[in-house]
């Protein structure tokens, strides 16, 4: 049966696309050639995510570039609809009649005719089957990424899945948990600490990925992050303090708040440190999980439990301070419970 080329790729070829963003640039490309009037593309998924209720990917004719915007819970559906119509006249069609349903539009450098709109109501029509196979991989990535995060999920995603296996970092590393959370847990109800939790930890991860840090573990009422060291270790040694400052803003902020409604507030101890770790995939032969261990991993979770005898909210070890111009408080050297060693400790001016 002879059909036209993009109709073509579409039944044979398009479902093994990379990913959405590759699978809309592929198609806006062969529709261009095909002689549409294209300025643009829009495709958007539902997912299912705990905040992120769609995704939405945005081609541009002229480049060929194409980025992602996020829809979270409650907003309205518009990401895509409202950048096509800034670029030209819109075509759009639903995938589907679900109201969840996959949608994808396109903005013309000129109206449509009605022999083009025809043409795109055909597309659509040939889009549904690769895309219910792009929009199954893309759900099950929000949902690994959600729960895992991005490091873990990419190994998942890759079948790294032998229990023992793992891979060495060269990172800064930041440790923080919340103090007397013990006490505070006693005295709150179930649901208010959950919320305050939340808060806590909205403000920390929140920091951690502005300056492009990744948090590897929730413990409890703890926080593990790393900034891996892709240039220089100054570099993410910087970032991890950058990180800290703003945490440390956030909280302020979120005190504030708590004050004003009669509540506690949530003092914090944090603690940096650069080395190597082992992120590795561990646990029992039915339940696996992963975690970081290592002589640096266990060097920056004692040196955060220094915080209270040192009346201090952030510290930081001598091979942190030895890749920073940033100021630094020095406090002597400190031994560790279990390290060797004693730790040269330091701390921000007004921390």
């Amino acid at each position: 049966m002879d059909m036209p080329a993009p109709l073509a790729w579409l039944v044979d070829e398009a479902g093994a696309s990379p990913g959405p963003d590759r699978f809309l640039a592929e198609l806006g490309g062969r529709l261009l050639a095909g002689g549409l009037p294209l300025a643009g593309g829009a495709l958007m998924l539902a997912v299912p995510h705990p905040i992120v209720a769609r995704r939405t990917w945005l081609w541009r004719a002229e480049t060929g570039a194409v980025i992602e915007a996020l829809g979270f819970a409650g907003s309205p559906h518009q990401a895509g609809r409202d950048w096509l119509a800034g670029i030209g006249p819109v075509q759009e069609d639903a995938i589907g009649l679900a109201p969840d349903s996959p949608v994808l539009g396109w903005a013309g450098t000129r109206p449509f005719g009605p022999a083009e709109v025809s043409r795109l109501h055909q597309i659509a029509r040939f889009v549904a089957a690769p895309l219910a196979a792009l929009a199954a991989r893309a759900a099950q990535e929000t949902l690994l990424e959600a729960y895992l995060g991005r490091r873990s999920a990419a190994r998942v995603r890759a079948g790294a899945l032998r229990r023992g296996t793992g891979e060495t970092i060269r990172a800064a590393l930041l440790y923080a948990d919340l103090r007397d959370f013990t006490a505070l847990s006693e005295a709150t109800e179930p649901t208010a600490m959950i919320a305050a939790l939340d808060a806590w930890f909205d403000r920390v991860a929140g920091a951690v990925h502005a300056f492009g840090g990744e948090v590897l573990k929730f413990i409890g009422d703890g926080v593990l992050a790393i900034f891996p060291v892709t240039g220089t270790p100054t570099e993410a040694c910087d970032a991890a303090l950058r990180a800290v400052a703003a945490a440390r803003a956030g909280m302020a902020h979120l005190d504030a708040v708590r004050q004003a409604q009669g509540l506690p507030p949530l003092p914090f101890g944090a603690a940096l440190h650069v080395g190597e770790m082992l992120w590795g995939n561990i646990g029992a032969i039915d339940r696996l999980d992963f975690t970081a261990i290592g002589p640096a991993v266990n060097l920056v979770s004692r040196l955060e439990g220094l915080c209270r005898p040192l009346g201090r909210s952030v510290l930081v070890s001598g091979a942190v301070a030895a890749q920073t111009a940033t100021p630094l408080v020095p406090l002597g050297d400190h031994l560790l419970r279990g390290i060797a060693a004693p730790c040269a400790v330091f701390t921000l001016p007004d921390a």
